[in-house]
């Protein structure tokens, strides 16, 4: 049995917790997300507490165990405290510039890259180089800022680029030079 997939989920004041078959819609402080399981699963909600059981003993069904379980709990965690990640820049003239729900990246291209943040997605950025994305869905937040970093990857040799806070980019030795000059004389 899955250790993650039969953990319980205790739901919080003010959470709110519907099932429809095989859907799930939680309603909190945040805002309200809807998640589709598989139906392999069985969810039960009974009082501040919600229970995820597999139907079957498969492989593909003991996969989806603690894989539910888990986006359940991103769920109600989403809409009780929200998620949050933060990116930096580095580069000389590199920043960044929030307009309502535009994102303007000056990243040294010939023009400037222009992001439409998704609905749910808030943006705030301090000082030109660091960038704060919030939003209650874990999911949808993370393929932003990823979509973000890939405007400009980290450079292993300079660092320049787009990085998420925390994260170690491991540097490359540039060329090393030659001490004799090998070449033929003119």
């Amino acid at each position: 049995m899955s250790r993650i997939g039969k953990k319980i989920i205790s739901i919080p004041q003010g959470v709110k917790v519907s099932l429809n078959g095989d859907v799930v819609k939680v309603e909190g402080p945040k805002g309200s997300l809807v998640q589709s399981l598989g139906k392999e699963l069985k969810t039960t909600v009974s009082g501040n507490e919600i229970k995820i059981t597999r139907n079957g003993e498969d492989t593909g069904t003991i996969m989806l165990h603690g894989l539910t379980r888990s986006l359940v709990a991103n769920m109600i965690r989403g809409v009780t405290e929200g998620f949050q990640k933060n990116l930096e820049i580095f580069g000389v003239g590199y920043r960044a510039e929030a307009q309502g729900s535009m994102l303007n990246l000056s990243l040294g291209y010939s023009h400037p890259v222009q992001y439409t943040l998704p609905k749910g997605i808030t943006v705030t950025v301090d000082k030109q180089t660091s960038i704060i994305l919030k939003g209650i869905d874990k999911q949808l937040l993370g393929h932003t800022a990823a979509e973000i970093k890939a405007f400009r990857p980290p450079d292993p040799y300079k660092g320049k680029g787009i990085k998420y806070a925390g994260e170690v980019i491991r540097r490359k030795a540039g060329k090393a030079g030659k001490a004799g000059g090998g070449g033929k004389a003119a």
